[in-house]
């Protein structure tokens, strides 16, 4: 049963506290609204989902840092940065400070979302903590539970005002949590204040249960106590989104008879799978239902519509994510446009952040 807002029965002086409805996640890139005029550089730039949403809130992105040839093109042909360093960004901690553009010394607003795969629930965590291993995240081996603190070390390198620092809901969880207070140290370190925020996508007018920790740094000459990361807005549920049709992908027979097995209910397969099996296993593969938000879209996206028995299309997957109906992913394979969308952060999460954000950086420029 839905539980109702107090403050949507009151009157217009409450109209703050109000839950509100939202149908943003439908957009095209000729939606950019005019320039804000306030300088954004994104590091672990991905598909651009930052960007996106930086450039949904009026902000010029005027450049990335991407480790992923791959990932970088697939930047490049939808986002045509100014400036695109595609290196380790240890690497461009080292590169003399000559050979940085002047402007990225004077940003608003330095963006990065360190590859998070070794804090996630679902993954083996701890296991990987300090090790090095070729992760998909550059197709090199490299360690990622450290990255947060190099992108800190980039913070000191570049000072921009403002840091926006995004990362999975696991890294505040369990053993995890020495990595967020060392954060905290890290920052201080530096020079930097620093806050930080569980953030829910389903609070935030995207069609999809994304949670992510967000920090947030200014210089210690910039004061955010009162700065809102409070979101209201209804719950946008699979159904009013959903593309007629499922994936035309063909779900394997091993994996239909499991399915089968499943009732409605079930958050994933485990279940069915105990049924067949006698065993845990396909926890990975979550049904979407029409009358619920879309679980968390995964890089490998194994999440099953309950209407049609099939995987999500790709339109479903480029609306809960929330990227614009006309990207272009250069190739369309599910499996590519899943794992974009994946890694990335949605666009409307971080245009919501962005804009709460907007106030005191206008302010700081007067």
């Amino acid at each position: 049963m839905q539980q109702h807002n107090l403050f949507d029965m009151l009157g217009s002086e409450y109209d703050y506290f109000k839950t509100k409805n939202s149908n943003e996640w439908y957009w095209h890139f000729k939606d950019y609204p005019k320039s804000n005029g306030l300088k954004v550089f994104s590091c672990f730039a991905c598909g651009g989902g930052s960007t996106m949403g930086y450039k949904l809130a009026g902000y010029d992105v005027i450049g990335c840092l991407e480790i992923d040839k791959k990932m970088n093109n697939v930047y490049l042909k939808n986002h045509n940065p100014q400036y695109n360093f595609l290196m380790d960004i240890r690497d461009f901690n080292n590169l003399p400070n000559d050979n940085i553009p002047k402007e990225l010394f004077e940003l608003d607003i330095l963006d990065g979302s360190p590859p998070c795969t070794t804090f996630s629930m679902a993954g083996l965590r701890e296991k990987t903590w300090g090790k090095k291993k070729k992760f998909r995240e550059g197709q090199k081996e490299q360690t990622l539970d450290d990255l947060s603190f190099v992108f800190i070390d980039t913070v000191n390198k570049l000072k921009p005002k403002f840091v926006v620092m995004e990362n999975v809901e696991g890294l505040t969880k369990g053993n995890a949590w020495k990595y967020v207070q060392d954060i905290y140290k890290h920052f201080n370190n530096i020079g930097y204040k620093v806050k930080h925020w569980l953030l829910k996508g389903e609070s935030m007018g995207i069609p999809q249960k994304r949670h992510r920790v967000f920090f947030i740094a200014t210089r210690l000459d910039v004061n955010l106590e009162k700065l809102d990361m409070s979101f209201l807005y209804k719950p946008i549920e699979f159904g009013k989104i959903k593309s007629p049709e499922g994936s035309k992908v063909i779900v394997s027979e091993n994996l239909l008879s499991l399915i089968k097995l499943a009732k409605y209910g079930d958050r994933n397969l485990e279940n069915a799978c105990l049924k067949a099996r006698g065993k845990s296993s396909f926890f990975n593969y979550c049904f979407v239902y029409d009358d619920e938000v879309a679980p968390t879209l995964t890089a490998h996206c194994n999440n099953i519509r309950w209407d049609t028995k099939s995987y999500l299309s790709i339109k479903d997957i480029i609306s809960i994510s929330t990227f614009p109906q006309d990207y272009d992913f250069l190739s369309n394979n599910p499996d590519n446009v899943a794992y974009i969308c994946g890694m990335s952060v949605p666009p409307l999460m971080i245009k919501r952040v962005a804009e709460r954000l907007t106030p005191y950086l206008l302010e700081e420029k007067q």
